[in-house]
């Protein structure tokens, strides 16, 4: 876990993607480091955390967030979640509302897709099939290193972002084996357990109360915008905003995303401020 800011600032929890680590938000940090406690772990299995072989379904990877908040003595957080990291910041929010002010996700669909549209733009999610499977997915990422640099530069709108260290960092990150079978575990636990609930259903009897802005790219290109639309009718307070970028929006728009932290920070501070 990496951290910066004041110890009495407000504290943010960020949770990052694939195939990233905590260096992910290296670029927002700089922006927010003056007035905000900025917590930034890696998932079990990334980075400098360790690798079990089991664990890397939505539900454990929300449970370790939790019990992460509970052993640092957090009773509330400002959450920020990248992509995989978003999909579970979106269920531990609705697992524990009361641990969280806000939440911020990029880049990735919220719980309550529309159908239609979820099914006519998967063929965006093509490039994750090979890393689903037994075996192969691990050795993809072990021994095939440009496949995951090139996903990298695909995520953004300009390659240019990239530096070559930055590029390096994630994608030899990736390649240990313990590590390579996390990246596999990561995307297959989705593909078994996530993806059945979405297309029957599970998640209509839930509801996020969470005060809530999902910030999405708009030529992001693992999902449309189009599969955003829905969610306001199972969430209290839910914002939507398409922004431009691709998929790795901290890396590409840095101050973009630190605004919409200070802004539901700001949201949070005045809404305890006391009447009269």
């Amino acid at each position: 876990m990496a951290e910066a800011g004041p110890a009495e600032g407000t504290p943010v929890l960020f949770l990052h993607g694939f195939p990233q680590h905590w260096y992910a938000w290296r670029r927002v940090v700089p922006l927010l480091a003056g007035r905000h406690r900025l917590i930034m772990p890696d998932f079990r299995g990334f980075g400098w955390s360790d690798a079990p072989y089991r664990g890397y379904d939505t539900g454990t990877r929300a449970d370790d967030v939790l019990a992460l908040m509970d052993a640092l003595g957090l009773d509330r957080v400002l959450l920020v979640g990248h992509e995989w990291g978003a999909w579970v910041g979106f269920m531990a929010c609705i697992r524990a509302p009361e641990r969280f002010d806000s939440f911020l996700a990029l880049s990735m669909i919220h719980p309550w897709p529309e159908h239609r549209r979820l099914i006519r733009h998967a063929w965006r999610q093509w490039y994750t099939i090979p890393w689903e499977y037994p075996v192969i997915g691990g050795a993809l990422l072990r021994h095939w290193p440009a496949f995951t640099r090139y996903i990298l530069r695909r995520g953004v709108t300009n390659p240019d972002v990239w530096r070559r260290a930055d590029l390096d960092e994630f994608t030899e990150s990736v390649r240990p084996r313990a590590r390579a079978h996390a990246g596999r575990a990561l995307h297959w636990q989705y593909v078994l357990r996530d993806i059945p609930r979405l297309l029957i259903g599970h998640h209509r009897a839930l509801r996020l109360t969470v005060p809530t802005t999902l910030l999405f790219g708009t030529d992001d290109f693992a999902m449309s915008p189009e599969a955003l639309a829905g969610g306001e009718r199972h969430a209290t307070d839910l914002v939507v905003r398409v922004v431009p970028g691709g998929h790795y929006l901290a890396d590409e728009q840095p101050g973009l995303v630190a605004d919409a932290i200070r802004s539901l920070s700001a949201g949070f501070a005045h809404a305890q401020e006391p009447v009269g």
